[in-house]
């Protein structure tokens, strides 16, 4: 799931689709259609639009091959998995399957389809159409790496009729449940007689609440509500998917996308960058309330961003080196002239795992030239007197950064010169959006900024175990391997209790600390939003665990605020303010 920050997009690690996460272990909390949705609104309304930024465009909408925020998350309106997710208990509710059941030994898992269910030609989604994803999904032809993982984790499932499915696991795994139920399952007879790696932008038959409408290359992507979905009176999607259209425009930079929304070419805006928040979130439109700003804290799970070195090769292949690029970092002083001091810097690649009753023991990395030089000497680089650059068996220290956002520059610049300060060279190599994914897809690549989200349910191995290291497209970017890692991933596959899962993680996190297989960044623990006060909202504005894209499933249009901005807009007036801070322990009352 990539969402985008001041300079890169976020690569999937854990989906956090709408609402909820995938995880635990639990029975459904009930049957059927599922309960009222607790954080939809009854004041929702259906129809109008609402268009969005969403970064810049994509080389494919389907997730299965594009492992990506944007992607998964239009995916998702279009295809549906056999499991959703209680949007405050995430305990596990109906999907595609009405019911299902669990083995004993947790090793096979049952799922029986909603009768109802149907593909928008009108057939019924089926077992094979489930059994067909999963054959799609393990084809070693198709570029699906992530992906592949959770499904290596059974024998190909058995349709035991043409409503139930069942996957039995080659090994007990907490997460089985939500592997087996958490796919998006795809329509064999639309999609058979296809290649698979090139499904990318067509997509007739869906299952889900939007279907693809308008696309145009480059500048924007719509999607269509389905009037005709077959859930759509379901209680659990009361005072949901409301817009009849949602609209993703594109631009390469951030900084033009902001501009386009001042305008009122975009309506919701969250905000990555701080000089926009402290010193270009004003005017009249904001003083007036015709734009709205907020920060939101909610229970979003916090991911963590880097400069990702491959360790599959030199430089970075030397641990010493590694240790030495991340103290010659000046992430303070970047914080301090460039961010205004907004964030907090990272010490770990499990934020949210520690509190004050599971402190981080990992220190806080400073700049230090000195200690730099020291490593750096230890690895066996020498400085040329005559270039001033450090020399290696006769090669120079150098490096490629792999780039995609000018927005990144002004950092790299203050990176490149205090590396050049102790005769480093590092050359920014900038691409676009296409061109970095294919990169990354091959790991060809020596440092490139990656930002990535989290879940709540933390599962380690698709990032740090060693297996994954040279699976191609996968989330293990930097080829990290350890056994000590390797082990206690091991380990925590068959633990159930989440603070036991959690306390592994703690470990593993201070294992992959030690050998710095990224310079680590920084973060904000919540969301800064802009948007134009034209729409109703749920007390929450955001999900419980959700970021700003669970607007576009619980926001809808309100007629008389949309009226009123209009008058606002075209009489210089104000309008009523809203909080300039949400926190949704105090909105929601359950």
């Amino acid at each position: 799931m990539k969402q985008f920050t001041a300079v890169t997009a976020f690569l999937i690690v854990a989906g956090l689709f709408a609402a909820g996460a995938f995880g635990g272990t639990g029975q459904p909390e009930n049957k059927g259609k599922g309960q009222p949705d607790p954080l939809a609104s009854l004041q929702a309304q259906k129809g109008g639009e609402i268009t969005t930024f969403g970064g810049q465009y994509p080389k494919s909408l389907n997730y299965y091959l594009d492992n990506n925020v944007l992607s998964a998350e239009i995916f998702g309106y279009m295809f549906e998995t056999l499991l959703s997710m209680h949007p405050t208990t995430l305990a596990y509710e109906p999907g595609l399957a009405d019911r299902w059941q669990i083995s004993e030994d947790k090793k096979t898992y049952t799922f029986h389809l909603d009768p109802d269910a149907r593909w928008s030609d009108g057939q019924p989604i089926t077992a094979e159409d489930v059994r067909w994803t999963y054959d799609a999904v393990m084809n070693p032809k198709n570029m699906t790496g992530p992906h592949k993982i959770n499904m290596e984790r059974f024998h190909p499932p058995e349709i035991i009729d043409p409503h139930t499915i069942r996957f039995t696991a080659k090994k007990v795994h907490w997460k089985n449940l939500q592997a087996a139920g958490g796919f998006h399952v795809l329509c064999k007879h639309a999609y058979r007689d296809r290649d698979f790696n090139t499904i990318n932008f067509e997509f007739p038959v869906v299952s889900g609440s939007y279907q693809l409408g308008e696309i145009k290359e480059g500048l924007y992507i719509k999607i269509k509500r389905r009037t005709s979905w077959w859930d759509a009176e379901s209680p659990r999607n009361h005072g949901k998917f409301n817009f009849d259209t949602i609209t993703y425009r594109f631009f390469a930079e951030r900084t033009n996308a902001f501009e386009a929304f001042k305008k009122g070419h975009i309506d919701i805006f969250p905000v990555y960058t701080s000089r926009i928040w402290i010193n270009e979130s004003s005017g009249d439109a904001f003083f007036n309330n015709h734009i709205i700003k907020q920060k939101i804290y909610n229970h979003q799970p916090i991911g963590f961003q880097g400069f990702a070195m491959n360790m599959r090769r030199p430089p970075f292949a030397d641990l010493r080196v590694r240790k030495a690029m991340a103290y010659l970092l000046d992430r303070r002083k970047m914080n301090r002239t460039l961010m205004y001091n907004q964030y907090f810097l990272h010490r770990s690649y499990f934020e949210d795992l520690y509190s004050a009753a599971h402190p981080c023991p990992n220190p806080l990395i400073e700049m230090n030239t000195q200690k730099a030089r020291t490593l750096l000497k230890e690895a066996g680089w020498r400085v040329n007197p005559d270039t001033g650059y450090l020399e290696k068996n006769g090669r120079r220290l150098s490096f490629k950064f792999l780039s995609r956002d000018a927005s990144a520059d002004k950092f790299l610049s203050i990176y490149a010169e205090d590396l050049k300060d102790v005769g480093i060279e590092m050359v920014v190599d900038r691409k676009d959006w296409a061109a970095w994914a294919r990169d990354m897809e091959e790991y060809n690549f020596q440092m490139t900024w990656a930002a990535w989200s989290a879940g709540v349910f933390k599962d380690p191995e698709s990032m740090w175990a060693s297996a994954e290291a040279q699976r191609k497209g996968g989330n293990n970017i930097t080829g990290f391997t350890s056994d000590a890692v390797d082990a206690l991933i091991e380990k925590q596959k068959t633990i159930f209790d989440i603070e036991k899962r959690n306390a592994i993680c703690r470990q593993i996190d201070q294992l992959i600390y030690d050998d710095s297989p990224y310079v680590l960044l920084w973060n904000i623990g919540y969301t800064r939003l802009l948007y134009w006060n034209q729409f109703g909202m749920p007390d929450t504005v955001l999900s419980k665990y959700g970021n700003e894209s669970s607007a576009l499933v619980y926001w809808w249009v309100d007629p008389d605020a949309k009226a009123l901005l209009k008058d606002a807009k075209k009489h210089h007036t104000p309008l009523p303010p809203r909080p300039a801070e949400i926190r949704f322990d105090n909105e929601f009352k359950p």
